[in-house]
């Protein structure tokens, strides 16, 4: 089957097809006959399946017919991230080249004056984030009565950042004769709940079960003490099969400190974290996109709105807080029929997290390598020094032992202090970084399940990643 095969009009398969793409993806093939008939859909796939093109596609095509009015755009998308957002304003700029449509992207970071003047001038299309969009409507500055198409795209991660009450209050204020398409990687209750009261007899279209990894990752899982992640790092990023890599971290400042570290390794590195502002992070991202860099740091800002063809590698330096949100950043590579390679750097500490991930993908992850032996452990481990009884108690004694004959007793210089290994622990969740965008317009959100501090000790690493880790295998 063709894009041809699909009803599409012969200027948007020009346009297709001078995007380099001639046949359709599972979830495309299931979706666009469907949508351009008028049918209400629920879409379940995983990022990275083509969903994106999957509804702007046939609404370029629907879109083609009529005419605007300030302040009420024809139809609006819901995006999760200002990332995502930006990504299907791109789709609808490459794929809609023939058309005569116009178009209106309302997130935050950026100025809101000149999207209150695109809006007055009307649109056929307003892609926006929950935030920025209830900010606006209650402004006055825009209308939902002649929105005659809403398409809510990701709503396992809407459900994740809070926005689901926001979303119910956008659907009432909509036609209720309108068409609905709804985007999920999982269908959780609420998200389910959303769909039976908003939705018209949908037709469910699902391509993959969710929650599952892309089949071209290969997953692999190293295991390494905290003190020696960046050690690890580099030597993968050394590595002859590396071409380049997104570096996800949960924390802002782990996004910093890493982005530093490795910029004074020589690497040609960028960051995206929720500090920086919209243009920079655009910036970063098109760098990384043109090769100008090969490495990207990034916190979960950017785990779904991120789009680069040809990414060789994924790298958890973290191990995310979510298993959700290790799928959506896996799914940064292995697109469009390619094979890519995510790693994670996991701490024994980490095991929990590593099963529950494993638990929802129904995959368990290979691991690379493995902590030293228990000898090896025994022979690498210092001397521990004689410590003096804590003040006020005295020692227990050897009841068994005759009392030693007293002996002079020795002159001894002071010996120095024992050293003391800093404490490694896990990285905990800055109080300011976590939280919903509704008010903030911050992208990332916290958890609902605490992460947990490491264990005060750990194995020892058994050695450099090269001599375990073959990465130009498969």
């Amino acid at each position: 089957m063709t894009f041809a095969d699909l009803g599409l009009s012969d200027q948007l398969l020009r346009a297709v097809i001078d995007s380099g793409y001639d046949v359709p993806t599972p979830i495309q093939k299931g979706v666009i006959p469907s949508v351009l008939m008028g049918r209400d859909i629920v879409g379940i796939a995983q990022t990275g399946t083509g969903k994106t093109a999957g509804f702007v596609l046939p609404m370029i095509d629907i879109l083609a017919e009529g005419r605007t009015r300030a302040r009420m755009p024809r139809s609006l998308i819901l995006e999760p991230t200002r990332e995502l957002a930006a990504q299907v304003a791109e789709n609808f700029e490459k794929y809609g080249k023939n058309h005569k449509l116009s178009m209106a992207l309302l997130i935050g970071g950026v100025q809101m004056g000149d999207q209150v003047k695109a809006l007055e001038k009307g649109v056929d299309v307003l892609i926006a984030t929950p935030g920025r969009l209830m900010d606006l409507f209650g402004r006055g500055k825009i209308m939902l009565n002649d929105c005659s198409l809403l398409v809510i795209d990701e709503a396992d991660r809407m459900l994740d950042m809070g926005f689901i009450p926001d979303i119910e209050e956008i659907c009432s204020k909509l036609p209720k004769t309108r068409q609905t398409l709804l985007f999920s990687a999982t269908m959780p209750p609420p998200i389910k709940k959303l769909a039976d009261k908003f939705l018209t007899d949908p037709k469910t279209i699902e391509v993959a079960r969710p929650a599952t990894a892309n089949i071209n990752i290969d997953q692999r899982l190293v295991i390494v003490p905290a003190a020696k992640k960046r050690d690890a790092l580099r030597h993968i990023l050394r590595d002859e099969g590396f071409k380049n890599a997104i570096i996800f971290c949960n924390k802002k400042v782990t996004v910093r400190e890493l982005y530093t570290s490795l910029k004074r390794s020589g690497f040609s590195v960028g960051q995206i974290q929720g500090d920086m502002d919209q243009s920079s992070r655009i910036a970063e991202f098109d760098r990384f996109k043109k090769d100008e860099i090969s490495v990207l740091v990034a916190s979960d800002v950017a785990a779904r709105g991120l789009d680069v063809k040809g990414v060789s590698h994924v790298i958890n330096f973290d191990v995310p807080w979510q298993p959700d949100d290790y799928i959506h950043r896996i799914g940064r590579t292995g697109r469009a029929g390619l094979k890519g390679t995510a790693i994670t750097l996991a701490t024994p500490a980490d095991a929990e997290a590593i099963a529950s991930i494993e638990k929802l993908t129904g995959l368990k992850i290979a691991k690379v390598g493995a902590p030293a032996t228990s000898a090896e452990v025994v022979s690498e481990a210092p001397v521990e020094e004689a410590r003096p009884a804590p003040r006020g108690r005295k020692p227990a004694r050897d009841k068994t032992r005759a009392p030693a004959a007293e002996t002079p007793k020795p002159v001894r210089e002071k010996a120095p202090a024992p050293r003391h290994e800093p404490e490694v622990r896990r990285d905990e969740p800055d109080d300011d970084e976590y939280r919903p965008r509704v008010e903030t317009g911050e992208d990332e959100y916290r958890p609902t399940v605490e992460p947990k501090t490491a264990d005060d000790a750990e194995p020892a690493w058994n050695g450099p990643v090269p001599s375990f880790l073959n990465f130009g295998a498969g």
